[in-house]
């Protein structure tokens, strides 16, 4: 499927992964509908980024923890572009919750954002995809794989990789794929120390972290197959295969 016209609707899409995205599926000939929460000078830099390109970008500031932003979100979408041809959840929380000390707070904003929101999305998406389209969810390898220390995010990314597969035959008889990408070693958090880095490493059979740009171009090479549906695209460097 040729992707020149198509409009894309991104979440989390002001920096880090999410503005890669925006950014690959512009190269790649999209309109832009830009969703951020609270990074409002970033979104701006990366609207301004996607509009020196020519292509239309709009920006949505929506906190997808609660369902009635979304909603809104999607009817202001609708009166801006008529459409939705591609929607990519990338929207998460990424925070560190040992199972001792969990809280119901944790939970709950994890579970919100990263899974409870992309299905919102979905779902408010349909009236906007009468004829077809695409959804790529942003897991994580840690929806399979289980990291210690991160119950809250692993559980979130699981519930994500589940709600992929169901959507998919859900949705298959609309011609609405959907797929997702599983990102490894991407981006390393701020508290990450050099040995952790190198623990990480040291478990990737290529030795080397990816960047945002590997996730991106997984996104638009999904977005741009119209025989691919219900499938996980791990971009890992091997580590799944432990």
């Amino acid at each position: 499927m040729k992707l020149t016209g198509k409009i894309a609707l991104v979440t989390g899409a002001a920096h880090r992964i999410g503005r890669a995205i925006a950014l690959a599926l512009v190269r790649a000939g999209t309109d832009i509908a830009l969703h951020y929460n609270r990074s409002s000078d970033e979104a701006r830099a990366t609207a301004d980024e996607i509009a020196a390109t020519g292509r239309r970008v709009e920006i949505f500031q929506t906190d997808l923890a609660k369902p009635e932003q979304i909603a809104e979100m999607f009817g202001a979408v609708s009166e801006k572009f008529g459409r939705l041809d591609i929607l990519v959840n990338n929207a998460a929380i990424f925070e560190r919750t040992p199972i001792e000390t969990l809280s119901t707070e944790q939970w709950d904003a994890q579970m919100n954002l990263n899974a409870r929101a992309a299905a919102l999305c979905i779902r408010h998406a349909l009236p906007l995809m009468s004829n077809g389209g695409t959804i790529i969810n942003i897991t994580d390898i840690a929806a399979e794989a289980g990291w210690a220390g991160y119950p809250a995010y692993c559980a979130s990314k699981a519930a994500l990789l589940g709600l992929t597969k169901s959507a998919a035959k859900a949705l298959a008889a609309r011609n609405i794929r959907v797929n997702a990408v599983a990102p490894g070693a991407i981006l390393w958090t701020n508290d990450t120390s050099e040995a952790e880095k190198q623990t990480v490493l040291d478990k990737i059979p290529l030795k080397r972290p990816g960047c945002p740009d590997d996730i991106a171009e997984a996104v638009v090479f999904l977005a741009g197959q119209d025989y691919i549906t219900g499938q996980t695209l791990r971009i890992d460097g091997g580590r799944y295969m432990g």
